[in-house]
C-alpha cells in the first residue's frame, strides 16, 4: 500500500507533538533561565560557597538532608515541612541539620524572583554547591522540581547504618540507583563525623572486619575525595554498611576500583551518582506547588 508524502509529514508531526507533550515539566539543566531577572544558580552559589568556608560541616548536613528527602516520596522537599507529625520528626531525621541554611537560600531567591523556584530546587542546588566548595567539583544539576505537600513521620522508612549490602542495594535499586551507585554515593561519608549512637555498637562488634581504631575516621574529613574507599580497604571502616562495602562480592570490585583510581574518577563517578539521586520520584510540570515558605504548603 503507498502512503503519500502528505500523510507521512502528518504522522511524523503528531509523533514530534506528543512526544512534546510527554517532555513537558522533565527536568532539566538551566531550567530557570528565562523565567527569572537574575542568575537562580549564582544567588544559591553566593551564599552557600562563603558559608561552606566558615563551616565544613555543611556540606555533609546537606549531603544527608537531600538523601533523606529523596527516599521518601522523592525529592520534593518534603523534609523542610514544620509539623508535630512531619517527617522532621522522625528518629532518623532528628539529627538531620541545615534547614537555617535551605531558609537562607530561599529567601534571598524569593526576595528576586518570587514564586518561582520550588525548594526542591533548593536543596539540590545547595548541596552541589556545598560538595563544589568542599573540593567534590563542580557539576550541572538539572532543575524543574516541584515541591510536595505530604510530610508524615509514618513514611520514613530509610536505610539505617546497620543494614547489610544485599539490602541496602534493594532499597535504592527501587529507587532507580544501581548498585555501583549507590557505592558511589555512600563515598559522600567521607565528609563530616559520625555521631556516637551510629558506632557504639562497632567498638566491639568486629564481624564486619572492623577494629576499633574505626572511631577516627577519614583523614580528609573536611573535603570530598576517594579516601573513604581507602580507607575501608585496610578495614577502618566507621559505620558498618561502610565497612561491609568491602567486603561483599556485590560491592567490593567497586570499592576496589575507587581505592585505587585518580581522585577524579571518584568525583565523577559521585557526580553522576548525585545527578540520578536528584531525580527520584520528582514531582514536575504541574504537580506539586512552588511553596512561598519552604516550612509550609502554601495556602489555598
Amino acid at each position: 500500500m503507498k502512503v503519500s508524502a502528505a500523510a507521512v509529514a502528518l504522522a511524523s508531526a503528531l509523533v514530534l507533538a506528543n512526544f512534546a507533550d510527554q517532555s513537558h515539566g522533565a527536568l532539566q539543566e538551566g531550567f530557570y533561565k528565562g523565567k527569572c531577572n537574575v542568575d537562580v544558580e549564582k544567588i544559591v552559589s553566593d551564599i552557600i560557597t562563603p558559608l561552606v568556608g566558615q563551616k565544613p560541616s555543611i556540606t555533609p548536613a546537606l549531603l544527608r538532608m537531600q538523601f533523606h528527602d529523596c527516599f521518601v516520596n522523592g525529592c520534593d522537599a518534603s523534609i523542610l515541612l514544620d509539623g508535630s507529625s512531619s517527617e522532621k520528626t522522625a528518629i532518623p531525621n532528628r539529627s538531620v541539620r541545615g534547614y537555617d541554611v535551605i531558609d537562607l537560600v530561599k529567601a534571598a531567591i524569593e526576595k528576586n524572583c518570587p514564586g518561582v523556584v520550588s525548594c526542591a530546587d533548593v536543596i539540590v542546588m545547595a548541596t552541589r554547591d556545598a560538595v563544589a566548595a568542599s573540593k567534590g567539583g563542580w557539576y550541572s544539576v538539572q532543575t524543574g522540581r516541584r515541591d510536595g505537600s505530604v510530610s508524615l513521620a509514618k513514611n520514613v522508612n530509610l536505610p539505617g547504618p546497620s543494614i547489610s549490602v544485599e539490602n541496602s542495594a534493594a532499597i535504592f535499586n527501587s529507587k532507580g540507583i544501581s548498585t555501583e551507585d549507590m557505592v558511589h554515593l555512600l563515598g559522600g561519608h567521607t565528609v563530616g563525623l559520625t555521631h556516637c549512637s551510629f558506632i557504639k555498637n562497632r567498638l566491639v562488634d568486629l564481624d564486619q572486619g572492623g577494629s576499633s581504631l574505626a572511631i577516627v575516621g577519614e583523614p580528609t574529613s573536611e573535603i570530598i575525595d576517594n579516601s573513604f574507599y581507602k580507607q575501608i580497604v585496610i578495614r577502618r571502616g566507621v559505620l558498618r554498611i561502610d565497612q561491609a562495602l568491602a567486603l561483599n562480592k556485590l560491592t567490593n570490585d567497586t570499592v576496589n576500583k575507587v581505592a585505587i583510581s585518580s581522585n577524579d574518577y571518584f568525583l565523577t563517578k559521585f557526580q553522576h551518582a548525585m545527578v540520578k539521586l536528584g531525580a527520584v520520584e520528582v514531582l514536575t510540570g504541574t504537580q506539586g506547588e512552588i511553596r512561598k515558605s519552604c516550612r509550609a504548603i502554601n495556602k489555598s
